[in-house]
C-alpha cells in the first residue's frame, strides 16, 4: 500500500486536519470546525464546516461517509452518502449531516462527524450506440435477481408481463 500525498490548507486556526484513528482504518475522520454548537432537531439537515481545504491529485476523489457510531447511537447520517469531493475542488470541506433519530443532537467544535476515504477514479469515454449486447439479466431492474432472506420475504415485482 502506498501513501498518496494530499496537501491541506487550514482556513481556521482551530481546524483539525483529517486523521486515521487506527493503523488499518480505511477512512480519515473529519472534525467539525464551528464557533458555536449546532443543534440538529429530528429531520434537520446542517452543512457542517471542517475548517480546511485540500488539493487531491488528479485521478483521485475523496468519498465522505457517515461515521457508523453516530448513525447507530444517534441516527446521524449524511443525506448524500457517500459524498464526492473532486480533485479540482479547492473550497472548504463541509459535511451535510441529517438527524434521522428521535432526539435532538448537538454538534460541537472538534467532534468527529464523518470519515473521508481517498479513492482512485477512472474517466469513462461515452460511446453512443444503436443497440447493446444481450445479457442473462437483460432489462430486469429492481428485485429482478430475487432476494435472500428478508423479514417478510418480500420480493419486488414489476408491472411487466
Amino acid at each position: 500500500m502506498s501513501n498518496i500525498p494530499i496537501r491541506f490548507r487550514r482556513l481556521s486556526a482551530r481546524a483539525i486536519l483529517p486523521a486515521y484513528q487506527t493503523p488499518h482504518a480505511a477512512g480519515m475522520d473529519l472534525a467539525a470546525c464551528i464557533d458555536a454548537p449546532i443543534v440538529l432537531q429530528p429531520g434537520d439537515i446542517a452543512l457542517v464546516p471542517c475548517g480546511f481545504a485540500m488539493a487531491l491529485p488528479d485521478g483521485f476523489e475523496a468519498q465522505v461517509r457517515p461515521r457508523s457510531g453516530l448513525g447507530a447511537k444517534h441516527g446521524i447520517s449524511m443525506p448524500n452518502t457517500p459524498g464526492t469531493i473532486d480533485a479540482d475542488y479547492r473550497g472548504e470541506v463541509k459535511v451535510p449531516l441529517i438527524n434521522l433519530g428521535r432526539q435532538p443532537f448537538t454538534i460541537e467544535h472538534g467532534m468527529r462527524i464523518a470519515q473521508m476515504v481517498i479513492a482512485r477514479v477512472e474517466r469513462a469515454e461515452v460511446i453512443e450506440v444503436g443497440e447493446l449486447e444481450d445479457t442473462a439479466r437483460g432489462v430486469g431492474g429492481f428485485g429482478s435477481t430475487g432476494f435472500i432472506g428478508g423479514a417478510a420475504g418480500v420480493r419486488a415485482t414489476t408491472n411487466e408481463s
